[in-house]
C-alpha cells in the first residue's frame, strides 16, 4: 500500500513535515520519500492529512466495555432519586424478557444529596416487574447498587442497603458477564470496530480473570483489528505461569496480534466509592459504619509481595492497581522489595516522597486524564487540600517517569482523543483548567498514547522498518485547538498496514 501525500510528525512532535508518500508492505514501512512509485500497490489519496503512529489505550476492560455499551446509561443522574427514575422508566418502557437482569452503569454517587439504597429500587414494582432483578454499577466499577430478586440471585440475601463494594462486587461483575462467548464476542468485534474508527491500534486489556483465550478465540474468528496485551489476575496466575509465556511473548497463532500481559492485582478501592486507601480520613463520616474511614487496603503488603516475587521469577511484569497515596506507597514499597518490573495503575494520589520512585524502580505510570476531569469535584472535596498532588502528571513527567494513557474503559470512553486532550487541557466542560500546572505537553501525550510501552515505538514520523500501526486524521494534533483535539477526525487507521477503518481518503 501507498500513502500519497501525507504529513508526518516532526521528531518531537514539532509540527507536521511537508507532504510526502510511504510506501508500506508485510507490515512494515518499506520507504518514505516524495513522489514514490507503487510498484502495483493500492494507492490511498491522503490529501496531507496528518500521519502518525497509531494509538494504544494501555488500560481497558474489554468486555465490560462492550457491555456497558448496551447498558442504561446512569451516568446522568445527579441524585439517587434521579437513578431510580431512570430505571422505572426503562422498567416501564422496556423491561427484560423473564429472568433477564436489568443492568445500569455509570452512576458516581459521591456528591448526591441522597443516599443509594436498595429500598428505593424495590419500590419500583410495576405490573410484571416486581421480580426483575435490577444491578446498577459504579462508574468506578468498584460499587453495585441491587434491588432485593438482584441481592437474592447474587448470594446477598437480606442485605441491609443493598451496596456491595469491592471484591464482593468484583463477583457480581463476572457473574453478570456470563453470556454466550459468541454473543459477548460480537459486542466485542462492534467495540473493536469503534476504537479503530478512533485511531486505535492496540490495547492492554485488564478484564478478569485472564482474557487471553478469549482473544484467542477471537482473533480466530476474524476479530483482527486491534493488537492486544492481555493481563492475568491471581487466581489464574498458575494457568498463565504454565503456559511459559513471559510478558511481552508472541502467542504463536494469532499474526502477531496477541501478546501475554502483565499480572494485575488490585490493591485499594476508588475515590468516587469512598475506598481508595489514603493516609489521611475521608473528610464526611462514613455513611456505612462498616467503612473504614481511610479507604481500604484490599491486598496488604504481606500477599503483595509473594504474589508479585511468583509473578516475576515466571517472567511476568506486574500492573498494581493503587488510587490512594497511602497505597501507592505499599505497592513502590513491594516493587522496591520484590525487584518486580511493571506499572502502576491509576496513581491518583501520591505524596512528595513517592514521586520520584516511579523513575529509580522503572516503574510506568499508566494513568488515566479523564479521570482528573470526571473526580475533579469529587477530589476537592473529598481530597481537600491534597488535590495539588492528585493526577499529577506533569509532576510525573518532570521527575523522570514514563507514562501511559489509557481511558480505564468503560470508567472512561475508550478514545484516546479524549485522554489526550484532558492530559494537555484539564478542562472540557468550559469551566477553568483544574490544576492547569500538572497538564503535560502535546509531544509528551502522543507518546503516552503510542506503543512505546507495549515495544513499538514512540510519537514522531514513520521510518522504514518501523512496523506500519499508523493513524490518519484531518486536522493537526501538534496545533489544533483543545475542542478538535478531543474530538479529532479519524480518517484512517491501519494495524501492521491493514486498512483497519477507513473514512474520507
Amino acid at each position: 500500500m501507498l500513502l500519497r501525500s501525507v504529513r508526518p510528525l516532526l521528531p518531537g512532535c514539532d509540527g507536521l513535515a511537508d507532504p510526502v508518500d510511504v510506501l508500506l508492505g508485510e507490515g512494515r514501512v518499506l520507504a518514505v520519500g516524495p513522489g514514490l512509485d507503487p510498484g502495483g500497490a493500492e494507492v490511498v489519496e491522503a490529501d496531507g492529512r496528518a500521519l502518525l503512529p497509531g494509538l494504544w489505550d494501555h488500560h481497558v476492560h474489554m468486555a465490560q466495555w462492550a457491555l456497558a455499551r448496551r447498558r442504561l446509561d446512569l451516568s446522568g443522574a445527579r441524585s439517587a432519586a434521579d437513578c431510580a427514575a431512570l430505571v422505572a422508566t426503562r422498567l416501564a418502557s422496556a423491561p427484560p424478557e423473564p429472568g433477564e437482569v436489568l443492568v445500569g452503569f455509570g452512576f458516581r454517587d459521591a456528591l448526591w444529596p441522597d443516599e443509594a439504597h436498595r429500598d428505593l429500587l424495590d419500590g419500583l414494582h410495576g405490573p410484571g416487574t416486581a421480580d426483575v432483578p435490577v444491578v446498577l454499577v459504579s462508574g468506578d466499577l468498584h460499587q453495585g447498587w441491587l434491588n432485593g430478586p438482584a441481592l437474592e440471585r447474587f448470594g446477598h440475601r437480606g442485605h441491609p442497603t443493598g451496596r456491595i463494594r469491592e471484591s464482593e462486587f468484583f463477583a457480581v461483575t463476572v457473574a453478570l458477564q456470563d453470556v454466550p462467548d459468541a454473543v459477548l464476542d460480537g459486542f466485542v468485534a462492534d467495540a473493536a470496530a469503534a476504537a479503530s474508527a478512533r485511531g486505535v491500534v492496540g490495547i492492554v486489556d485488564f478484564e478478569a480473570p485472564w482474557s487471553l483465550p478469549d482473544w484467542r478465540r477471537r482473533i480466530d474468528a476474524g476479530v483482527t483489528g486491534l493488537r492486544v496485551e492481555a493481563s492475568v489476575w491471581p487466581e489464574r496466575l498458575d494457568d498463565a505461569l504454565a503456559t511459559g509465556l513471559r510478558t511481552g511473548d508472541v502467542v504463536e497463532g494469532t499474526g502477531g496480534l496477541l501478546t501475554a500481559g502483565p499480572l494485575k492485582v488490585i490493591t485499594d478501592g476508588s475515590l468516587n466509592t469512598r475506598t481508595a486507601y489514603c493516609y489521611d480520613p475521608y473528610p464526611a463520616p462514613p455513611r456505612n459504619p462498616l467503612e473504614h474511614p481511610c479507604g481500604l487496603l484490599l491486598v496488604p503488603p504481606a500477599q503483595l509481595r509473594p504474589l508479585l516475587a511468583r509473578a516475576h521469577a515466571g517472567g511476568l511484569d506486574a500492573a498494581l492497581h493503587a488510587i490512594g497515596d497511602h497505597a501507592n506507597t505499599l505497592v513502590l514499597d513491594a516493587f522496591a522489595a520484590t525487584g518486580a518490573r511493571g506499572r502502576v495503575e491509576h496513581a491518583q494520589l501520591l505524596t512528595g516522597e513517592d514521586v520520584p520512585r516511579f523513575a529509580e524502580l522503572g516503574l510506568v505510570a499508566s494513568v488515566q486524564p479523564e479521570h482528573a476531569l470526571d473526580d475533579r469535584d469529587v477530589a476537592d472535596r473529598l481530597w481537600a487540600g491534597r488535590t495539588a498532588r492528585a493526577f499529577a502528571f506533569a509532576t510525573l513527567h518532570a521527575a523522570g517517569a514514563r507514562l501511559a494513557l489509557g481511558s480505564d474503559a468503560p470508567v472512561a470512553p475508550l478514545d484516546p482523543w479524549i485522554a489526550l486532550a484532558a492530559a494537555v487541557h484539564r478542562s472540557a466542560d468550559g469551566r477553568e483548567r483544574w490544576h492547569p500546572e500538572q497538564e503535560i505537553d502535546r509531544a509528551t501525550a502522543l507518546g503516552a498514547s503510542s506503543g512505546v510501552v507495549a515495544g513499538s515505538y514512540g510519537a514522531g514520523a514513520p521510518a522504514p522498518g518501523a512496523r506500519a500501526d499508523l493513524v490518519l486524521t484531518d486536522a493537526d494534533p501538534t496545533t489544533c485547538d483543545a475542542a478538535t483535539l478531543r474530538s479529532m477526525p479519524v480518517a484512517a487507521t491501519l494495524v501492521g498496514g491493514r486498512l483497519t477503518h477507513r473514512a474520507g481518503v
